[in-house]
């Protein structure tokens, strides 16, 4: 597999396009691999030396650590393993953030909301005292399989294929390589949630890809106009879409608002940038984010 640092995408097709960027950042240097097949490691390993924020936190990043090709060479043939040299040798021990992905191509559609979907979002509860679990619908999202199917926010389901699910199957239930599956449904009542018979299938789509501006409203509460948007993602290439329900939302003579960003899961810098600019202003003189680099690059 071409293992590369999720984090590091970016920086890898910058630096293969030059030897010194706009704000005269040095390609990464030091010494070369005199050995095959070490294309990854030496990728990881040099991107990491220039931009990682914790290099200078983790000795064996440290410039001038190999004094010769050779000894580089023998440290990375050690390190045959992308996905353990990462977590075991390069990663700093308190980085909770950075991680590595084995298919650029779906990291990078991933974060343009692309992905094998069957628009069905939802959580996932241990039932007290046992293995088992239960899904509950989130929401549902507009043009997918699951737009097309008898499920809705708050339905519950236990079981897939006839299984019943627990925390030892439910990623390969639910998140495995099958494009299609059969939710087993459940109510509650009592405070007790029980099979109910009904079924469901739903098939993954590739390729689909989410809004993640996904409902404008404007709810006149004893005269007031209180606009509600739910953004589920700072997804760049949506960028337009949310200036456009910003723009409904002051048509319809919005004055007070609520952004719900319970599904919301993080992305784009520049996108929460634009969001606060909407809902703020667009006052240059005033800071909104200060960016902090590693030693090397500040």
């Amino acid at each position: 597999m071409n293992y590369l640092a999720g984090f590091l995408l970016g920086f890898g097709l910058l630096l293969t396009g030059c030897s010194k960027d706009d704000n005269g950042v040095d390609k990464p240097g030091g010494p070369d691999p005199d050995a095959a097949n070490l294309d990854v490691q030496d990728f990881m390993y040099k991107a990491m030396n220039l931009w990682y924020f914790w290099q200078g936190e983790v000795d064996i990043l440290a410039d001038g650590a190999f004094a010769t090709d050779a000894e580089y060479t023998e440290f990375l043939e050690a390190n045959p393993v992308p996905g353990d040299f990462f977590d075991d040798v390069l990663r700093f021990s308190e980085d909770r953030f950075s991680f590595y992905s084995s298919d650029y191509k779906e990291l990078t559609q991933n974060l343009s909301g692309i992905s094998r979907n069957n628009g069905l979002e939802f959580g996932l509860v241990r039932f007290s005292g046992s293995d088992d679990i239960f899904g509950y619908v989130w929401y549902v999202l507009p043009g997918s399989d699951a737009a097309s199917k008898e499920i809705q926010r708050g339905d519950i389901f236990t079981g897939v294929n006839g299984t019943t699910l627990n925390i030892s199957n439910y990623v390969d239930l639910l998140f495995g390589e099958a494009a299609t599956y059969t939710l087993n449904m459940a109510t509650i009542a009592n405070g007790q949630v029980s099979p109910n018979g009904e079924e469901v299938t739903l098939t993954k789509e590739e390729g689909f890809q989410e809004n993640p501006v996904f409902l404008t409203k404007t709810f006149d509460v004893s005269g007031t106009k209180i606009g509600y948007l739910m953004y589920n993602g700072f997804t760049n290439e949506f960028d337009e879409q949310l200036n456009e329900a910003f723009g409904q939302l002051k048509s319809d003579g919005a004055t007070e608002l609520v952004i719900d960003f319970r599904y919301n899961g993080g992305g784009s810098v520049n996108s929460s940038r634009l969001l606060s600019s909407m809902i703020y202003g667009t006052n240059t003189n005033d800071l909104y984010i200060r960016q902090r680099w590693n030693a090397k690059i500040q």
